[in-house]
């Protein structure tokens, strides 16, 4: 079984590269499932329901996301509808949508993902540990591939999260900082692990967005319009090969297209 997982994409260049390459990337390297963490991808702040539906036909089978989710309005009724859309699922109960698909993939082998956010200089929402225990917990026996996105802001909090859940889960990547880590590796109980994925967009950036208007924030204090840069665009992903009896992880490699 072999799990894409690629990084926030970021604005309409991250996009166009995830359209360019998609397709060879699914036939070239025997993907099953393709996940992606969609929550800046309009415009840099959030998605919309076209967005989504677009990545969702270009073969992109759950999309993830995190604390950028609800900054387009229109997404709100459209998450309600769209399970296949998550948000993370520590949100207080009542807020729309979900933070786990269970699905199956072509060849019939049964998967869940799974959607957490981190607290630590995030908003301050219910306990990603002691909900992913309630999550795993009720998973069908069958289920036993299951793919986890922690989008977290603090190095530790994901490290501390990995940990937490070797043994439970396929795989636990983090999202959220842009930055792709070189942490890669199978823990001791068959977890894949990676601090964080990286994004999809212009590295010739400050974290996706336009570097001038990025640095006068610093300079001077004063909040500007972020737009998305469109320079030097990379696809940032990682793959995960599992054993489907099992769901323990075999191998994790990340896999980078485009760049100078």
């Amino acid at each position: 079984m072999r799990t894409l997982f690629i990084g926030d994409i970021v604005g309409s260049a991250g996009r166009r590269i995830v359209a360019d390459h998609l397709g060879d990337i699914i036939q070239n390297q025997r993907i099953d499932l393709v996940v992606a963490n969609c929550e800046n991808a309009a415009a840099g702040f959030g998605i919309t329901p076209r967005i989504a539906d677009e990545l969702l036909e270009m073969g992109a089978h759950v999309l993830t996301s995190g604390n950028h989710i609800w900054d387009k309005r229109e997404i709100l009724d459209y998450i309600g509808r769209q399970p296949r859309l998550l948000r993370p699922d520590n949100y207080p109960e009542g807020v729309p949508g979900r933070g786990v698909f269970v699905g199956a993939t072509a060849s019939g082998v049964d998967y869940a993902v799974i959607n957490l956010q981190g607290r630590t200089y995030m908003p301050n929402i219910e306990c990603p540990f002691r909900r992913a225990d309630v999550i795993l917990a009720g998973l069908p026996p069958s289920v036993r591939l299951r793919i986890i996105d922690f989008h977290a802001e603090v190095t530790s909090e994901k490290m501390a999260f990995g940990w937490y859940l070797d043994g439970r889960a396929t795989a636990v990547i983090g999202t959220h900082t842009h930055v792709p880590t070189a942490d890669e590796r199978i823990l001791p109980g068959g977890t894949a692990y990676l601090t964080d994925v990286g994004m999809t967009g212009s590295y010739d950036s400050v974290i996706g967005a336009d570097r001038t208007a990025a640095i006068e924030r610093f300079l001077y204090a004063i909040p500007n319009r972020l737009e998305p840069a469109k320079d030097n665009v990379r696809l940032a992903a990682v793959i995960i090969d599992s054993d489907e009896a099992t769901g323990r992880a075999t191998s994790i490699r990340r896999h980078m297209i485009g760049g100078e």
